[in-house]
């Protein structure tokens, strides 16, 4: 895939990211607009934040509830069309939090998780949109639903969830081909009747658009590397 270019501007960056995103999607036969940037932002400095805001960036991931309410719990009131994910794990004990704070919760991967939830929705009245993470790579040290699971906890969940289930997630792992986890969570998805797919990241993302991502979470790739 082509990589953006350092010396460009996070403006720059994100312009040249949406139009391989568009080729891509077109690749695969879909149109560019049906993939979403999502913006990495976890443990970005506030000046790369609001140039990615100025720029017109509105879809942001984090990975920690309570990093994530420091910076834009404040900024809600400023940009109406704002629009949260929870890409990283989520404790039961931060649901309330997350369910009051993100559109989108990515990482459910549990019936605990899924009760605790609820019941913050019924609390807060929000209803964030809500994707299964899936262990596709069936890593003993990563969250998520090994993907011969997916089919009945799927069911299990939109038994349970008014809002029922919007998609899948994935991160595959690093040292194996992630066309063949793309590949495996689309099936999934096809299987499963769902539309949405939450994967590829800085170095897949233009891939996993054409493998049928929905949405791609680009953090370095967008903002540059990470300082300090």
């Amino acid at each position: 895939m082509t990589h953006t270019p350092e010396n460009l501007t996070i403006a720059g960056r994100r312009a040249a990211i949406l139009e391989e995103l568009a080729e891509a999607a077109k690749a695969g036969g879909r149109e560019g607009a049906d993939v979403r940037l999502v913006a990495v932002s976890k443990v970005q400095p506030e000046p790369r934040i609001e140039e990615a805001l100025a720029a017109g960036q509105r879809v942001f991931g984090e990975n920690r509830v309570q990093e994530a309410q420091t910076r834009w719990t404040a900024r809600r009131a400023q940009y109406a069309d704002l629009e949260l994910r929870l890409i990283g794990p989520l404790q039961t004990n931060k649901a309330e939090d997350a369910v009051a704070l993100f559109d989108v919760i990515e990482t459910l991967d549990r019936e605990k998780l899924a009760r605790a939830i609820l019941k913050a929705m019924d609390k807060t009245g929000r209803s964030p949109r809500l994707y299964v993470q899936v262990n596709t790579g069936e890593e003993p040290q990563k969250a998520g639903v090994i993907p011969k699971d997916v089919p009945a906890f799927v069911e299990e969940m939109r038994a349970l969830m008014p809002q029922g289930i919007e998609g899948l997630m994935c991160i595959p792992p690093v040292e194996e081909p992630a066309s063949l986890h793309f590949a495996l969570l689309a099936k999934l998805a096809r299987e499963t009747g769902l539309s949405h797919l939450s994967m590829g990241m800085s170095a897949d993302y233009a891939l996993a658009a054409r493998l049928g991502a929905t949405s791609v979470r680009v953090g370095s790739g967008l903002f540059g590397e990470r300082e300090g």
